[in-house]
């Protein structure tokens, strides 16, 4: 099991089905996870910081950091297209 599957068990499905009881809880897990992915974007802003270090190893992870955000944004501009 990896990571993703791991969550999708913790907080549980948020696609909405159109049941008004289910939704409801659904909408309580969308939450948790915006939640969640919040916090994990926040913590990979904070790695990005890194990519002028002269540190190798820092520079790198910042770097990796950078690309990623990089790809959310592209995600995020082909979406609202």
């Amino acid at each position: 099991m990896n990571h993703y599957e791991i969550v999708g068990k913790l907080i549980g499905p948020i696609q909405p089905v159109g049941d008004s009881n289910v939704d409801s809880k659904r909408l309580e897990n969308l939450k948790a996870q915006i939640d969640l992915v919040h916090d994990l974007l926040d913590e990979i802003i904070e790695v990005r910081k890194n990519k002028s270090r002269h540190e190798s190893s820092m520079k790198h992870m910042g770097k990796t950091a950078d690309e990623f955000i990089k790809v959310i944004s592209e995600m995020i501009e082909e979406y609202d297209s």
